[in-house]
């Protein structure tokens, strides 16, 4: 078995065991408001997570827990919902875009990951900080676990508690955040073709969706988190104050994650300076 194969076996037993210790962890509060279950799973997981990040030193062993956590999470409030109504044309509307977003950013770690001796120059830069061990655990771990799970939670209201109809503006929605992740795909896919030809190498991207956006990938990230929100105030107008839940997400992107990548860029290609002027950080737009 070689090193990536070795790799990715240790991170599924992993990710089983995260998995059965949040299922036992949670039974202490089954009878507790639901979305307090969901957390309990969603933080013990995490823990089993960063416990193994430790032992094998690597915290990108974190990295498909961002899509693959939400895949029991959607499916637990959609088939055990707290108004104990299972209205499926709405339950496949909003788990058809959340599927097809966890299993396609899954698939593209699988396809990008290079295994365990590999880890996200990200959790490096952190982890050479002060006080790197609770940077590792608060900062890399369970920080994104509590931003996926507040962003999740629009989800819980259109799953589990509005027992409203389904109408023309959740299939719109859908199709929105279907859409959404399809871009995300596309702007991947465009930036693994143009990675492969070996003369691109210390080159900026500026082709396809790139040419118009420094981070169309994060774009269609950040519109998925939004698309859930959409979905659910599309069934029911009173939860419009769950705008904070993808804004928060929107903001990490755009404040935190985006600038870090732009920095990153500026220390390998001599021409990304000039690509951030006539390119904007996220909307697909020319600047100039």
């Amino acid at each position: 078995m070689n090193n990536r194969a070795k790799s990715f076996l240790i991170t599924g037993v992993v990710y089983v065991v995260g998995l059965v210790v949040a299922i036992a962890a949670t039974y202490q509060f089954i009878d507790s408001h639901q979305w307090l279950v969901v957390l309990t799973g969603h933080l013990f997981a995490t823990l089993v997570v960063f416990i193994a990040s430790r032992i094998y030193k690597n915290s990108s062993l974190y990295d498909p827990f961002w899509s693959v956590a939400p895949i029991p999470i959607a499916i637990y409030v959609a088939l055990w919902p707290e108004s104990a109504e299972i209205n499926l044309e709405k339950v496949i509307l909003v788990l058809i875009p959340v599927m097809y977003w966890a299993l396609r950013l899954t698939a593209n770690w699988i396809r990008d990951w290079d295994g365990l001796e590999h880890e996200d120059f990200r959790y490096i830069n952190l982890k050479a900080k002060p006080f790197a061990f609770l940077i590792d655990l608060f900062g890399i771990h369970i920080y994104p676990t509590l931003q996926v799970n507040l962003s999740l939670f629009p989800i819980y209201y259109a799953l589990s508690v509005s027992t409203n109809e389904v109408g023309i503006l959740l299939y719109l929605s859908s199709l929105f955040t279907v859409l959404a992740v399809t871009l995300e795909l596309v702007a991947d896919e465009q930036m693994r073709i143009f990675r492969r030809d070996a003369s691109n190498n210390g080159k900026t991207m500026r082709q396809g969706l790139w040419s118009y956006s420094r981070h169309p990938n994060y774009l269609g990230e950040i519109l998925f988190w939004w698309g859930l929100y959409f979905m659910t105030i599309s069934v029911d107008t009173s939860y419009w104050y769950l705008f904070m839940c993808p804004l928060i997400m929107n903001l990490m992107f755009s404040l935190i994650t985006c600038q870090m990548m732009d920095n990153r860029s500026l220390e390998r290609r001599p021409d990304y300076a000039d690509y951030m002027k006539s390119t904007r950080q996220l909307i697909i737009w020319k600047a100039n």
